[in-house]
């Protein structure tokens, strides 16, 4: 398999130049996850952003987001997503029937809603996520850092360094669990 072929969980295979095609034609759905550490109350206190990226060429925050997989459940592909960009032992505390908070639409028209992805229109389901666990940045992450709730709500935030509706994304998250 070359490494730039897309694999489903039925095995089949997606060269990148159909994936570009079934992004062109079809809404593709992809789960948000915000990465939240707690205290012993289940209080949020810190929310995790990666650096990495962006498909511009920017560096640029980021939240856990991926594609759902055929035959996958939406529970399978938070955990999936959190291992690959978060690692192996991120311990996170996924329910067993995961509850988006919000869904965020995706349009590669710019201000057609507040997300944007250039290369597709996206439906993703966003979901606060407890870690538990050891993280360290995978795959194409370069960094992984814990802010706490006051600089991310600060004049001068990382979610201003992400793209697409994340700041918004993680504000609307935060203002979900009760800490903004």
């Amino acid at each position: 398999m070359s490494s730039r072929t897309a694999v489903d969980s039925e095995g089949s295979w997606f060269e990148p130049d159909q994936v570009t095609e079934l992004r062109r034609r079809l809404p593709i759905p992809y789960v948000d996850i915000v990465p939240v550490r707690t205290d012993v109350d289940g209080s949020v206190e810190e929310v995790g952003l990666l650096l990495r990226a962006s498909g511009a060429g920017r560096i640029v925050r980021a939240i856990v987001s991926g594609r759902v997989l055929v035959h996958e459940t939406i529970r399978e592909a938070i955990a999936r997503h959190i291992d690959k960009d978060l690692g192996p032992m991120a311990m996170p505390r996924i329910p067993v029937s995961p509850v988006p908070f919000t869904v965020a639409e995706y349009f590669p028209t710019p201000g057609v809603s507040l997300f944007h992805d250039p290369r597709q229109h996206a439906i993703s389901m966003a979901y606060v996520v407890p870690i538990d666990g050891e993280t360290a940045p995978q795959e194409d992450a370069l960094e992984l850092t814990w802010f706490g709730i006051d600089e991310l709500v600060a004049e001068s935030s990382p979610l201003e360094e992400t793209e697409g509706g994340r700041d918004l994304l993680v504000r609307r998250a935060l203002a979900h669990v009760g800490a903004i």
